[in-house]
């Protein structure tokens, strides 16, 4: 079996290699590509038109661009195009687009004809180097984000860095949480390199765009390898900072907050959390605040979805996330910037929203 790492390509253009890339994994060349009303836009005559020239069948479904396009009925609907148009299983679905796209197009190639090959084309910083990696597909119930789905991994995830340079400044700084989140739980020298480099990255300047891109991927499809169906633990640290930020989401009804936003608000909880448990020495959390320091968030933002909040009530709003056990909620901490783990005991309330005070202190000041 390949590995997730050996199914990432990092190159540009990527599109000009497709062709080759398909037939090297024993994928015919018939896709379903699913794009969002944004991608269709920005990238579909292009990725048409590069298919068709190396000699692709297409057909071709188009979703809002929106976190409600993941769901069953959205899903349901994409089913019925597909049978129409007579897609078996010879087929494959390329994934155009960000997290929504690659999630559902995942989700439904898990489930069509009981499951075809699913291969992402991320156009998007966090989409790039954390949602496409590792086979994780799913949609949301009025319950609960990502709550419904699957363990699929994509056949190949092709990743072009030339497409970020469509992406407005706050998408990027919300694909930059994913990204620093490597370096806060494996990498210390690649957090060095992000605080190093983090204007060049968000700059789009190459070669530390592709650089930040491509290590990020790498490390994640590692963990992946090592942990594919989240069953020791190591997968679970790729959750760094995500329990308080899918409270936070669900608080925000999963409107105007995006979900790099909110796990940027969530490492930092999550890094008061570890100091306060005494986990993290207090060097090393300032070294992880000087470089969360960097994020830029939209006026108003941090004071109207996390400032605005009761921590009690966040609290509660965190029990919605899928990754807990027996009704209690699972801490990924750090106790040095590079190491991560999984804490296995109950974290007692006071000291969680203690954390998102200290956070919100600390965001008050930032503002």
């Amino acid at each position: 079996m390949e590995t997730p790492s050996s199914h990432i390509v990092v190159k540009t253009p990527v599109l000009d290699a497709v062709g080759e890339l398909y037939s090297a994994h024993g994928l015919d060349r018939k896709c379903v590509v699913l794009f969002d009303e944004n991608t269709r836009r920005l990238f579909g005559e292009k990725v048409l038109a590069s298919l068709h020239r190396q000699g692709f069948q297409t057909r071709e479904l188009v979703v809002p661009a929106r976190e409600t396009s993941k769901s069953l009925s959205s899903a349901w609907k994409l089913y019925g195009t597909m049978i129409e148009a007579d897609v078996d299983r010879s087929w494959n679905l390329l994934c155009v687009g960000g997290g929504v796209v690659g999630d559902l197009g995942g989700y439904i190639a898990a489930s069509y004809y009981r499951g075809i090959p699913v291969v992402q084309l991320p156009t998007t910083l966090l989409a790039m180097t954390d949602s496409s990696i590792g086979g994780k597909v799913a949609i949301n119930h009025p319950l609960g984000k990502n709550l419904i789905g699957f363990f699929h991994l994509p056949e190949l995830v092709l990743i072009d860095p030339s497409f970020l340079k469509s992406l407005p400044s706050r998408e990027i700084y919300g694909g930059m949480a994913e990204v620093v989140k490597y370096g806060f739980i494996a990498d210390r020298s690649f957090f060095d390199f992000l605080d190093r480099n983090f204007d060049e990255v968000v700059g789009f300047r190459e070669p530390a765009l592709t650089e930040a891109v491509s290590r990020s991927a790498f490390i994640k499809a590692e963990v992946v390898e090592k942990d594919f169906r989240e069953t020791t633990g190591l997968r679970a640290t790729l959750n760094f900072g995500h329990t308080f930020a899918h409270g936070l989401e669900k608080l925000a009804g999963y409107r105007n907050l995006r979900h790099g936003e909110a796990v940027a608000i969530g490492m930092a909880c999550a890094l008061f959390l570890s100091r306060r448990l005494g986990f993290l020495p207090e060097a090393e959390l300032a070294e992880g605040l000087a470089l969360m320091q960097r994020f830029r968030f939209p006026r108003g933002l941090v004071a109207k979805r996390f400032l605005a909040y009761d921590s009690d009530v966040m609290f509660d709003s965190m029990f919605s996330d899928k990754k807990k056990i027996d009704k209690k909620l699972r801490f990924v901490l750090i106790d040095r910037i590079g190491h991560a783990f999984l804490h296995g005991k109950d974290v007692e309330k006071e000291a969680v929203t203690g954390a998102i005070e200290e956070a919100k202190v600390w965001f008050e000041r930032k503002r």
